[in-house]
């Protein structure tokens, strides 16, 4: 089988993969483009440059997703108990002021200690309702924040497959162009060039459909985030509306959170 990639192509490839340390790799690519086998990497090694970047950029994309999902997961686990100790503690404390981690509900009860200070003397309606503002506001900052990457996983389900067809259609158009050029419709003729072109889709399914399930299975662990960041907010709004009573109810005492501050 000749292979249809110039050579030059192949060797740079190779030179690549040496310069950052995969010569063990390197070195099954430089066989694999002396071979007449159809392996995988015979077939990569052989096939039209364009064909070959194809591949190349699903794999790409592959990895891609799998360091998106790892990235991510870890990033809401830690989040996510960071808030759920931080709600603990509020909710035990019962009043602002809670000694919190600096995450999320932190900075939800700073916007609402800031609030009181800067609307002192003014009707409490007024206080929940601009911290009700500001905790919405902080809130979509935060599922924002944790969406974002999410996204790429479901261009990446959605675009791989047919990225791969794009390829298949492409090596499929050069196996008919040397053909015609041979004269010969061997099925041994043929054959090397349509597996070549055959890879390139089976990659971006390789691609595509891990890149879906992680994408639904982040999306599902978001929404879970959300749900706990509006069980926050709601908390901190509880516990501000507490402490305008108490402090109605007794005004000669001053919050301790604002003490404190």
């Amino acid at each position: 089988m000749p292979p249809v990639m110039p050579a030059p192509a192949n060797d740079a490839l190779i030179l690549f993969l040496d310069r950052v340390g995969l010569s063990s790799l390197a070195e099954a690519l430089r066989t694999a483009a002396g071979s007449d086998a159809l392996t995988p990497m015979a077939m990569f090694a052989h096939a039209d440059i364009l064909v070959q970047g194809v591949m190349l950029g699903l794999l790409a994309a592959s990895v891609l997703a799998w360091a998106i999902w790892a990235g991510k997961l870890v990033q809401l686990t830690l989040s996510h108990r960071r808030l759920a100790r931080d709600y603990r503690v509020l909710a035990a404390r019962g009043t602002l002021g809670a000694a919190l981690s600096g995450g999320i509900v932190a900075r939800m009860q700073a916007a609402a200690s800031s609030e009181i200070r800067a609307s002192a003397g003014l009707p409490d309606a007024g206080i929940k309702e601009r911290v009700a503002l500001d905790l919405t506001r902080i809130e979509a900052g935060a599922a924002r924040a944790m969406q974002s990457g999410v996204t790429a996983l479901g261009s990446i389900g959605s675009t791989a497959p047919f990225v791969g067809l794009f390829g298949t259609v492409w090596g499929i158009m050069n196996a008919f162009v040397g053909i015609a050029e041979s004269g010969s419709s061997n099925l041994a003729v043929v054959a090397p060039g349509i597996a070549e072109a055959l890879m390139a889709t089976a990659l971006g399914l390789v691609a595509a459909i891990p890149a879906v399930l992680l994408y639904n299975h982040l999306t599902r662990a978001v929404g879970g985030y959300r749900a706990a960041l509006t069980d926050a907010a709601a908390l901190v709004e509880r516990t501000l509306s507490r402490d305008l009573d108490r402090a109605r109810l007794a005004p000669s005492v001053t919050p301790l959170h604002l003490v404190a501050e």
